[in-house]
């Protein structure tokens, strides 16, 4: 089958990983298949405003044309996927997983649908679909349980040579490196407030860390909410555990502050109980950042073997861990240097390489 252009819908089209990465396989298609395509979506971020088109236009004001290909980017349930679904052109659905709904229920109901919504669509697209890409191979042994019959890996597009040189805020670095000066290590933890990430985890085993190693330690959790009673829950279980004055909620950040972050982090804590790639954990690697994670979903295949990848996450086994990388260096280099080797397997030039491949095969 040849492609004529390369059409991308997304549910929400917004800065992140999932935007990111549709502007690169657009770029990607433009460049190296000579394909054009446009971005639909039913919701468009004021900051992506022109570089993407209501859903409806496809069809009605943007004329639909022989050898139109579908490329639909599951994360969450969408009138987007049951558009796509009624559609004859052929269509692939690139999967970068949907939250099991049970991890939000108890928190927000609104999620916890929208998740069970993704979940039920999934394999009702798997009759429709020509192939299913996963960002992972987690990801793709979900395909394969919904009945997708032709699935592939591509890891998702992300030009991690740029996000190591990003600038960092001259502030935020400022007073990051100022707490850093009156001494303890700093923890970090990057990704949206949200229950399926079990920051709670992280705050238990930091509460462990400061009891047992160091007690001037901070941990910075950085990224935006997708839960208040879950960010409000965190917030007094800190409290509770007297520590509030050494966790830091920073909300959403700029790229520069982000950046600060990483810059003074000593090491990266990831328990989360669902990742379907874990984008963060590439981040810290690029910057040169220790990674300490939990073995959940995707985890253990992006961490590859450059980071401490723990098969519990009880506190005082996390502080352990975390407390062997702070206080060695000659092991805190050595993962360090496995990042660097491990960011070769998902390097930009490689990852564009193998979605020609799988757009081509």
């Amino acid at each position: 089958m040849r492609i004529g252009r390369l059409h991308q819908f997304v549910p929400t089209f917004e800065p992140g990983a999932v935007g990111a990465h549709m502007l690169e396989l657009r770029r990607l298609a433009h460049e190296v298949l000579g394909v054009e395509g446009e971005i639909f979506a039913e919701h468009i971020r004021p900051s992506m405003a022109g570089r993407a088109r209501g859903h409806r236009e496809y069809g009605r004001v943007f004329r639909a044309r022989p050898g139109d290909v579908l490329v639909y980017h599951m994360a969450i349930g969408s009138v987007v996927a049951d558009f796509v679904g009624e559609r004859a052109e052929p269509l692939i659905v690139d999967h970068h997983n949907v939250t099991p709904a049970e991890l939000f229920e108890r928190w927000e109901a609104d999620a916890a649908y929208g998740c069970s919504w993704g979940r039920s669509q999934l394999p009702e697209l798997a009759g429709r679909a020509i192939l299913g890409v996963a960002d992972s191979p987690y990801n793709e042994e979900e395909l394969r349980a919904a009945g997708y019959r032709a699935t592939a890996t591509a890891p998702i597009l992300l030009d991690l040579e740029a996000l190591a040189g990003a600038e960092a805020d001259a502030g935020a670095l400022e007073g990051l490196q100022a707490a850093k000066a009156a001494g303890g290590a700093d923890w970090l933890f990057v990704g949206r407030v949200s229950p399926h990430k079990f920051q709670h985890d992280v705050v238990k085993a930091f509460a462990a860390y400061r009891h047992l190693y160091d007690p001037c330690a901070r941990l910075h959790l950085v990224g935006g909410s997708s839960s208040a009673a879950y960010w409000q829950a965190l917030q007094g279980f800190a409290t509770a555990l007297g520590i509030a004055g050494s966790v830091s909620l920073t909300g959403s950040v700029s790229s520069g502050e982000l950046a600060a972050h990483y810059r003074s982090a000593d090491v990266l804590v990831c328990l989360s109980e669902h990742e379907g790639f874990g984008i963060p954990l590439l981040e810290a690697m690029a910057h040169g950042v220790p990674v300490v994670a939990f073995s959940s979903t995707a985890v253990p295949g992006t961490v590859g073997g450059a980071g401490i990848v723990l098969q519990s996450k009880a506190p005082a086994t996390v502080a352990a861990a975390v407390h062997r990388v702070v206080s060695d260096p000659a092991l805190s280099q050595a993962l360090v240097a496995a990042g660097a080797a491990r960011l070769e397997h998902f390097s930009l030039e490689r990852t564009r390489a193998r979605w020609v491949e799988v757009l081509t095969q």
